[in-house]
Parts: C-alpha cells; structure tokens; sequence
C-alpha cells in the first residue's frame, strides 16, 4: 500500500506498529476467526490495525523491512529503494501497486503521450511504470517522501525519459491550483483508500485534477466498510466500476469518469 498521503510519517509509523503488535500464539484455535487467533502484545485495539490479519498477510509483513524491492515491468528489472525505518508505509511496495502496475503493462490503458499523475506515490513504482510505457507523469506525495521518492526516480528511470517524469509535492486538498484544472488524462492511485479521515481531501483532489475525459484508476483491498463508504462517496462524483480483480493478492481495480453536468435548461 502507497502511503496514506495526509499522514505525517510519524503517524503513519504508529499505525503500522499497532499492526504488527499480535503475534500467534503457540496453540491456535482453527474454529476462531483469524484475528481472534492472534495474542496481543499491546493495548492497541484491533480496529486500529493497517492490514486485515490473515494467512496471506502475515508472511508478506516481514518483507516491509528489506532495504529494497525488485520487479520487472516494461522490459526493464526495477530496483526500488525502501525505508521503512525512516517514513513507514509511504516507503514500502504493496500489492495494489504490482497489480496496478501489471494491468497498465497489459496495455488496458493506453499511455502513449498521455499526461498522468499520481497520488500518494510512496516509492514510486506505478509512476515509474507508466512513464516507461509511454506517459508523461507527475509523481506525487507529502514533503517528507519527496527525495526517497526522486531518489527512485532517478534510478529507475533512464536518462532519456527523465524529462518525461516530474516529482512534485502534493498534500490532498491543499495548493491544488499548483495542479491544472481538469489537466490529466489519468489519475492513479494505488491503495490510498484507506483512512477515513482523508477522504474529503482526497475526493476533492480527484476533483479538481479530472475532467471529463479523465480516467481515474484505484488499485486497492477493500477490507473495511469505511472503504466501502469512499466508493459510495466517489460514485456520487464519478461513474465507478470494477475493472480488475486480483484473486490472488485480492486486490480490485476500479476505474472512475467524471459524471458529466446536466446542461441547464
């Protein structure tokens, strides 16, 4: 999962941590529910946890600490830094990324000369990944993610296409006029659904950077009703369907239009 990009790093660390505060116990009882199956080291309540607890899950949590992730998209091997000590989640590669990064190598949308931003990037990947097969892109996130995320960049990138990508900072719903309105062809965002709290701002941002004829993609898990709650919030703005399910990492692609105005009459 890209980072939550509202967050300060510091907050995004403790949530994080809540996560990784059960451990199974020496006896687990196969009739519970998996959560319930976990012994908790902490006072930290289970519905602060950033990822839902199960089999699939647990192995892929003590991959967040490996100082790198490599992957091999658009005929190139990437080597993508991660620094999970210094900023948390906004520095690690999750799923809905991969996934999102495979269905734009299918050639589901096509990014030849098209202008694209991304939100809530972390280290970069889906950004790098579209310009490679063709975009021009705007690689976004929050200040403190801003020289992982260049320093990624520029090592993934090759020295012909870096005019091709800008990294940028961008806080949801705030200095937006920094952005054209309506300017992007595609707007990505790979698991930045996540916290309530940040929906208003982020439904905003996607608001403000599409048009018409914008394409929104969300690659995300849908683990809770609040996720579900954003997706009623975006229908509302947006037409939205599912595009892609991931079965295996259980990660789903949504693609998003812009409602368009009913002409006055």
């Amino acid at each position: 999962m890209n980072s939550p990009s509202s967050l300060p790093p510091a907050r995004q660390v403790a949530i994080m941590h809540r996560a990784l505060a059960w451990s199974p116990p020496l006896t687990q009882n196969k009739t519970q529910p998996l959560w319930l199956r976990f012994e908790r080291r902490s006072s930290f309540p289970v519905s602060m946890a950033l990822v839902p607890y199960d089999e699939n899950v647990l192995p892929a949590l003590s991959k967040i600490h490996s100082s790198s992730a490599e992957f091999h998209f658009a005929s190139r091997r990437l080597r993508l830094a991660q620094d999970w000590n210094r900023l948390g989640v906004a520095a690690v590669v999750w799923d809905a990324a991969v996934v999102l990064c495979m269905y734009l190598e299918l050639g589901h949308v096509d990014l030849k000369g098209r202008a694209v931003i991304e939100l809530g990037a972390g280290t970069g990947l889906v950004g790098i990944v579209a310009a490679l097969l063709g975009a021009t892109v705007t690689i976004t996130d929050r200040k403190p993610a801003l020289d992982f995320l260049s320093a990624n960049v520029r090592e993934n990138i090759p020295p012909d296409l870096q005019g091709a990508v800008q990294v940028s900072e961008l806080t949801w719903g705030e200095g937006l006029q920094r952005y054209p309105s309506g300017g992007y062809d595609l707007v990505l965002g790979a698991d930045i659904v996540y916290l309530e709290e940040t929906f208003p701002a982020l439904l905003q941002t996607l608001e403000h950077l599409s048009s018409e004829n914008t394409e929104v993609l969300l690659s995300c898990r849908i683990r809770y009703e609040r996720d579900e709650r954003f997706l009623a919030m975006l229908g509302r703005l947006f037409s939205v369907r599912e595009v892609h399910y991931d079965e295996q990492r259980d990660i789903r692609l949504y693609r998003a239009v812009r409602i368009q105005a009913k002409p006055e009459l």
